[in-house]
């Protein structure tokens, strides 16, 4: 594996490093926050590393490096998405600096989107044929809104 989004890493402040054996190493890239809660980050394989041009934190929700890859500029974002427990105040105000950040990103540039998106949609497969296999549980979350339009490549 050569890169690997990760959420809910609790750690405090923000940094990165190197872990792992020479020549097999990895780079964490992290931010977290005060509380030791939340927290996201990426670990990109060393052969990668130079590779990455910068690392914008803006949250211990939302991390986005800009790497290099061949002539495309991808724009990672690694994302962890407030839970159902949270106030939906929270949830907007997340997914609309994410919608923002995303909208920002020049059209010749590339958006890859990782993370936990704390989305659910239940046991019911009923609208996700073939994506879903039945096996989740709970009910599906309704009442969710979009305030923005993201087009997929």
């Amino acid at each position: 594996m050569d890169v690997a989004c990760v959420q809910e890493t609790r750690w405090r402040g923000s940094g990165c490093r190197f872990f792992g054996a020479v020549g097999k190493r990895y780079k964490l890239f992290w931010m977290g926050s005060k509380a030791k809660t939340d927290g996201v980050g990426i670990i990109v394989a060393e052969k990668w590393v130079d590779s990455v041009l910068s690392v914008e934190r803006h949250s211990e929700r939302v991390l986005v490096p800009k790497v290099v890859l061949g002539e495309c500029l991808l724009n990672v974002f690694t994302v962890y998405a407030p839970h159902s427990g949270k106030p939906d105040e929270k949830k907007e105000i997340f997914w609309n600096e994410v919608f923002h950040l995303v909208s920002c990103i020049p059209q010749n540039e590339v958006v890859v989107f990782a993370g936990d998106m704390n989305g659910h949609i239940g046991s019911s497969n009923v609208g996700y044929d073939g994506t879903h296999g039945g096996y989740g549980y709970g009910s599906r979350l309704v009442g969710v809104k979009f305030n923005a339009h993201l087009d997929t490549v």
